[in-house]
């Protein structure tokens, strides 16, 4: 009995687990406890207004938007938006640092543009989304920062496109969605991904019944970011390193689980249903650590908390499958894996490789069967923009399809290719697998943000309006 009795107090949240919880803190938990609020997660909860599935704006002759965040990826997005004029006209931006306004606006003039400028001080933003003459805010900022930004911001009655991911809390994937709903606000979390050439290639094929009856998925980020996150100007004050002192998990789901979602149809007759997580031991960025200058903050540092590798396994409420992976310390090739599995198609990727049912299967097309596939299943898109792809770039051209896309169908009245419960279901994975791999890969349900409004099946916009 006394064992028992020990096995029930036997486990233990840290705070951020036991926060994410609503549980106060406390060294231990009862199993009990810890269940009725895995149960309580889940729950439905009362909307703060309509859907937002689907959602149609006005037309906007042309797209007002401000940037929040100008520093890894802002610069890129204000680009690609610069380049879109007179479609779109940047109108303000803003970063806590005055360098990085500074380069910004002399990118815009460089163009013949010019921005307000809000910087020098942690709250400049929200002056800036108050303005009169934004439609759109642009978030690039630290992670932590993305949710408490995109929720004020639609308060303010802006439209919200915010970098991955969208948020890092069970929370803060309420709110947005809540807020997104009450204010008929758009808020799309920038997947780049989701744009690609090979992605969009798939995507096409599935919606052609190439791959048959769709079974299993596999998606990861592995991308060896050592260097980078050590650097003392690779980010900002090594935040992204931060987080690898402070939660287990998967960090980064959205740019694998992205483009696999929408293959299968997720909030769109299907939805992630539950999931289990577990880590492998940490050991690169302790031994990295020992290779640094030893004035680096992470110099001869063993507290890392996260694995090495994170391991997520997600079953769908058709009984699909997806393992998603996320290693960004191993001196691995940078894979995304992108493999889709159906009763009449394989794809892996990285390198691309198709194998079909009428070609027998067992092994990969050659050159020429592959190029016929592609040739006939390339998404439309990559041939109608080829000349301002070639010129604007961002990550092999799907950066600029991305921002292409977003302000023309603001600017046409058209629902966006991405939505709020898109979003926030490729974000949740964070937080979950954190508590799934704290209580031992524990299965954990996944929240319906959409109130039960995934069955309906309905087309992706990129596939349905062009």
């Amino acid at each position: 009995m006394h064992n028992k009795q020990n096995r029930r107090k036997f486990l233990k949240l840290s705070a951020l687990s036991g926060a994410f919880l609503g549980l106060p803190l406390a060294d231990s938990y009862s199993r009990s406890q810890i269940e009725k609020k895995l149960v309580d997660i889940t729950a439905f909860r009362p909307a703060q207004g309509a859907s937002v599935m689907g959602l149609r704006v006005d037309p906007i002759e042309q797209v007002k938007v401000a940037f929040i965040g100008l520093g890894n990826r802002g610069p890129g997005h204000l680009s690609h938006v610069a380049a879109l004029y007179p479609k779109a006209k940047i109108t303000a931006i803003c970063d806590i640092r005055p360098e990085r306004t500074d380069h910004a606006q002399k990118m815009l003039k460089e163009r013949g543009q010019q921005a307000a400028v809000y910087t020098g001080s942690a709250d400049a933003w929200k002056e800036m989304v108050k303005r009169d003459d934004i439609d759109l805010v642009i978030i690039a900022t630290p992670w932590d920062d993305h949710a408490p930004m995109a929720v004020y911001s639609m308060e303010q009655g802006k439209h919200v496109a915010v970098e991955v991911p969208l948020c890092y809390t069970l929370e803060d994937c309420w709110k947005l969605v809540d807020t997104a709903e009450a204010t008929q606000r758009n808020c799309m979390m920038m997947e780049n991904v989701c744009y690609g050439d090979e992605e969009l290639w798939i995507l096409n094929m599935v919606d052609k019944g190439v791959f048959g009856t769709l079974a299993y998925a596999e998606a990861a980020y592995i991308h060896d970011l050592r260097e980078q996150m050590f650097s003392k100007t690779g980010y900002y004050n090594q935040w992204r390193l931060r987080y690898h002192i402070r939660q287990d998990g998967n960090l980064y789901p959205t740019h694998g689980l992205g483009p696999v979602a929408q293959y299968l149809g997720i909030e769109r007759g299907d939805r992630f249903s539950h999931m289990v997580s577990m880590s492998s031991l940490e050991a690169a960025l302790s031994e990295y650590s020992l290779t640094v200058e030893n004035d680096n903050e992470f110099y001869n540092r063993r507290d890392f908390m996260h694995g090495d590798m994170s391991n997520t396994l997600i079953k769908t409420a058709k009984g699909r499958s997806i393992l998603v992976q996320h290693d960004v310390v191993s001196p691995r090739p940078y894979s995304r894996i992108n493999a889709l599995g159906g009763t009449l198609a394989y794809h892996e990727g990285y390198p691309s490789r198709l194998s079909l049912e009428e070609k027998g299967g067992h092994e990969w097309l050659n050159e020429e069967d592959y190029n016929e596939m592609w040739e006939k299943y390339r998404h439309p898109i990559w041939d109608t923009l080829k000349d301002e792809i070639e010129k604007n770039g961002g990550h092999g051209g799907m950066d600029f399809v991305q921002i292409y896309r977003l302000i023309d169908c603001l600017h046409r009245g058209l629902p966006l290719d991405m939505d709020v419960y898109d979003g926030v279901d490729w974000s949740v994975v964070t937080p979950l697998s954190k508590l799934s791999v704290e209580l031992g890969s524990a299965p954990l349900q996944f929240p319906d943000f959409t109130r039960g409004k995934w069955e309906g099946e309905r087309a992706h916009g990129i596939m349905a309006n062009l």
